[in-house]
């Protein structure tokens, strides 16, 4: 499944997840990519639930990403685009090293979840035994 990301200064990233992405990034990474989005997934909600709790009281500490959030994000963010398009540098590093803007995790994030969970679901009925 493929997705194309329109950020606000019109630049594009495209993304692709397919079955091959978790072996792509266990291979790449050296991690499990379903643990590794569940567990980013939670925090990425806890910090935008703390975020919407310090508008509504601003004395209230703000919780952010951990640096290994961000690591994992990056991660996933390149083995998808990298899926999408394999002309792109064959590190994450190198990647990021050759882009010409700077995205957030929360320009970015929310797609990529959306696109996973989209690849997740399957289309086939069980049958009956």
């Amino acid at each position: 499944m493929d997705k194309v990301v329109t950020f606000s200064d019109g630049s594009s990233l495209g993304l692709r997840a397919t079955a091959l992405t978790p072996r792509l990034y266990r291979h790449k990474m050296g991690r499990d990519l379903i643990v590794d989005l569940n567990n980013l997934k939670k925090s990425y909600e806890k910090v935008t639930k703390s975020q919407q709790e310090k508008e509504e009281n601003p004395r209230r500490d703000e919780i952010s990403l951990s640096v290994t959030d961000l690591t994992i994000f990056e991660n996933v963010a390149f083995i998808m685009a990298r899926q999408y398009d394999p002309t792109l540098p064959p590190t994450a590093e190198e990647w990021l090293d050759s882009m010409d803007r700077v995205f957030t995790v929360y320009e970015l994030l929310p797609d990529i979840l959306e696109l996973w969970q989209l690849n997740q679901h399957t289309t086939s009925v069980p049958q009956k035994k």
